[in-house]
């Protein structure tokens, strides 16, 4: 039987275990480096040359996904290394980020190196590459990775001008009851489905979208713009159904549609310690469903880091050419 758009499943790669242990030496052996930090320009140039290093399965996989990500934009690679025995209790402050260089920020950002180059935003978690995503007490409302009830689907920073291409999320450990998921669902998938007033109005620049709260406190949004965008056959999606508001009654009609063949394709991951999550933020909207958080020292914790496949469209945001966008 012919696996359509619609009902095919995200792509996985399963890392064995010699392959895990070279990708655990590597990661170690930048984890020890003298004075590692994770935002040091000296560091992240030293990763970007080692991620060649990486098992050839591997970098075959990530650089196949890299060119096409398929009909779900969706990749999980399982069995990788997060340094598990070293571990210390999931943070719970507000804006909490790895500077230290350990085995899982190295791991994220060889994979993120091998898809083009690891970015983050000054005005979300401080600027930091890799970000803790993990619950955080009175943010349990919140529309973002601080939170624990239903995030909505979403393009990663969609009102940016220069969004991430890929989003990757690292799972070192997994809520207590092994329940949330991350939620993703491709235009690709529901391209199909729309009727074609709604796909018209789509195209049309008619929606305006607000910053997420991770970028604290700002005012108003972004100029009119298209929802769908590029190839009419197989266009480019930015949207965020928190933050993403029609100007018109058939832009909102289109939105409503869009939403609802979101939640109708939505495909479910619950990542466990060594699965990541790449989601080609380009194609595919992501999102979370709900989970009870103890704040025990033992809830949910990924590490979350950007990659933009050519940094050098985003020159004129970045200091001193270096990997974070104001």
């Amino acid at each position: 039987m012919t696996t359509t758009a619609s009902d095919a499943q995200p792509g996985v790669l399963t890392t064995g275990a010699d392959d895990r242990l070279l990708t655990e030496r590597l990661a170690g052996w930048l984890a020890d480096r003298p004075g590692a930090a994770v935002d040091d320009p000296a560091w992240l140039a030293a990763v970007r040359r080692a991620w060649p290093e990486l098992p050839a399965g591997l970098i075959t996989g990530l650089r196949e996904f890299r060119r096409d990500s398929g009909p779900t934009g969706t990749l999980l690679i399982r069995g990788l290394p997060v340094g598990a025995e070293d571990l210390p209790p999931t943070p719970s402050r507000p804006g909490s980020v790895q500077r230290e260089a350990t085995v899982s920020a190295a791991v994220l950002t060889l994979v993120a190196s091998c898809l083009g180059d690891p970015g983050a935003f000054r005005a979300e978690k401080s600027g930091a590459i890799v970000q803790d995503v993990v619950p955080v007490p009175g943010k349990e409302e919140d529309q973002s990775n601080a939170g624990s009830v239903l995030l909505s689907f979403h393009t990663e920073n969609a009102f940016h001008p220069h969004r991430p291409d890929f989003v990757l999320l690292l799972c070192l450990r997994a809520d207590h009851e092994q329940v949330a998921e991350l939620r993703t669902t491709c235009v690709r998938q529901v391209l199909p489905l729309l009727t074609e007033e709604s796909r018209e109005a789509l195209f049309r620049a008619e929606f305006v979208t607000a910053p997420p709260p991770s970028f604290g406190a700002h005012d108003g949004g972004t100029e009119p713009r298209a929802v769908l965008y590029g190839a009419a056959e197989d266009p480019d999606l930015c949207v965020d159904l928190a933050a993403t508001e029609p100007l018109t009654e058939r832009g909102r009609a289109a939105l409503d549609e869009l939403g609802g063949l979101f939640e109708r394709g939505a495909q479910g991951l619950r990542l466990l310690p060594g699965d990541l999550a790449i989601v080609d933020n380009r194609v595919t909207v992501h999102g979370r469903s709900s989970f009870r958080p103890r704040y025990d020292g033992l809830d949910r914790w990924l590490q979350r880091t950007f990659v933009f496949t050519d940094l050098r469209r985003s020159r004129g945001c970045r200091r001193d050419d270096g990997h974070v966008l104001d």
